[in-house]
């Protein structure tokens, strides 16, 4: 199984958790981010995400060797998505295989917590009053330190 992907298509979570399930393992632990509802955001009309091919892939490839080094995995799959999404729209897949649900949950939230500080993706916000680019949010700074 591929362990990265970039795309501009949606993925299909059953899918997913098949190809991580067959890999023998005692867990499965599963991270799909979703573009807001605009019921709870009511200006978002749309999320643009651009990236820098190759370095986006070798960046995602360093967190999951990362990763491995730590827990004891036997499957991981990390897709992200780009372009023009909408609302209710996936954007980032991560699943993370192991014997036991530790690792599995622990490798998910290292590997999530990553992608968003260190992956080279760039998110534009569309609005009903404009466009602004999202810069980075101290929340996930401060997550990513508590793995340092």
């Amino acid at each position: 199984m591929q362990k990265i992907l970039i795309s501009e298509a949606d993925f299909d979570i059953k899918a997913e958790y098949a190809a991580l399930k067959k890999t023998g393992v005692g867990a499965v632990v599963m991270f799909a981010g979703i573009v807001r509802d605009t019921a709870k955001d009511p200006q978002l009309v749309a999320m643009t995400l651009e990236h820098y091919p190759g370095m986006t892939e070798q960046e995602i490839d360093n967190i999951i060797k990362q990763a491995e080094a730590r827990w004891p995995l036997q499957g991981v799959r990390v897709i992200h998505r780009v372009g023009r999404l909408l609302p209710e729209e996936n954007i980032v897949f991560v699943g993370t295989a192991s014997a036991h649900r530790a690792p599995a949950f622990e490798s998910a939230a290292f590997i999530m917590d990553y992608l968003k500080t260190n992956a080279p993706f760039w998110k534009k916000e569309e609005s009903k009053t404009g466009s602004v680019w999202v810069d980075a949010r101290q929340v996930d700074e401060t997550a990513l330190k508590k793995w340092q």
